[in-house]
């Protein structure tokens, strides 16, 4: 995590918030070829079908007849369903016109409270989903690691869950680390939040040092509280940042959770990865650390840690994705489906 102002600044001033509409119906949650657990969150997008505006959505499962319809364009609701493998059908209305995607989920038995379960987010909470298809990604080198790095992004078709995946590359020596930033949100009085993201690693995977996963809200008092977690390559674990220092002179240092275990270098290449973690905050800069899901298996962190920073900036929420290398060499990480709730 690098805390210069300038590189976070010159972040905020480029980004958009704007996704440009896509035709047809766009479902962000659940993944398709996903486990879930009933109730399960369907969060879906359609605001053109056949060239017409959408006027309605709705939904219904494998041959039924039953169809429950939603007025406008989205969904965002808890469903349910019985247990087994299913294929939900997600569709939208236009003038005369209907579009429908098809997801086939397999629906666990029971609970699983080690499923990430988007339950936990409450119903009026603000999400933005598809962060990493957003205008404004910067990539800057981390200076406050060794080496040195250089890297790119950019939005890929292939691989992808969804149509938007974002590409990101680092170039590499002496096990340098590489940030991408954006911002999304200038909300300064949310307290909670979930991260969820889908990644994606290739044959590159084995130079991965470690991935970082950060969020950055500037509080209602002007201070910014950095939020970082990382799979540690290193050290096996997961880990959370803590500023050790004060808001006025900042010291952050990483903490391993020992009973946690995570290695990038040890994930499945060529598959998708299901990452969230969730977290609070209070008016002061200290972070609860709560939970980290990494493909369904949960891992508590349950830790609080100091985090404000007193840096200067506006009101922004910005979000980082961080590779440190492994050693000297090229990676290639993808992201889809980047989704971050607060309320």
């Amino acid at each position: 995590m690098n805390l210069s102002r300038n590189a976070f600044l010159a972040v905020c001033a480029l980004a958009s918030l704007a996704v440009p509409a896509l035709a047809g119906v766009v479902v962000n949650q659940p993944a398709n070829n996903s486990d879930v657990s009933s109730p399960f969150k369907l969060s879906a997008t359609s605001s053109v079908c056949s060239g017409a505006s959408v006027s309605a959505m709705g939904y219904s499962f494998d041959s039924s007849s039953d169809t429950t319809v939603i007025k406008g364009q989205s969904i965002d609701q808890d469903i349910s369903s019985s247990s087994g493998t299913h294929t939900l059908h997600v569709k939208s209305w236009g003038s005369g016109t209907a579009c429908v995607e098809d997801i086939q989920i397999t629906v666990q038995s029971g609970s699983s409270s080690g499923s990430g379960s988007s339950s936990e987010i409450p119903s009026y909470a603000k999400s933005v989903s598809h962060i990493q298809a957003l205008n404004g990604w910067q990539a800057h080198h981390d200076s406050g690691g060794s080496g040195s790095s250089s890297g790119s992004t950019t939005v890929v078709s292939s691989p992808s869950l969804y149509g938007s995946t974002r590409r990101y590359e680092s170039s590499f020596s002496n096990s340098g680390d590489e940030r991408f930033s954006v911002a999304f949100a200038d909300d300064t009085s949310s307290e909670n939040f979930f991260y969820d993201t889908w990644v994606y690693l290739d044959g590159s995977g084995s130079e991965v040092g470690n991935l970082e996963f950060d969020v950055n809200q500037v509080m209602a008092d002007g201070k910014t509280v950095l939020v970082g977690v990382q799979c540690d390559g290193y050290t096996g674990h997961w880990a959370y940042t803590v500023n050790t220092g004060s808001a006025s002179s900042v010291r952050p240092r990483w903490y391993s959770k020992t009973s946690t275990s995570c290695n990038p270098r040890n994930w499945a290449r060529y598959k998708w990865h299901h990452v969230q973690f969730n977290f609070s905050r209070n008016s002061s800069g200290y972070i609860d650390y709560k939970n980290i899901w990494l493909d369904g298996q949960e891992f508590s962190i349950n830790a609080t840690a100091f985090g404000a920073a007193d840096l200067g900036w506006g009101p922004v929420i910005n979000t980082q994705f961080q590779i440190d290398g492994y050693g000297s060499g090229t990676v290639k990480v993808y992201l889809d489906n980047l989704t971050i709730s607060r309320w």
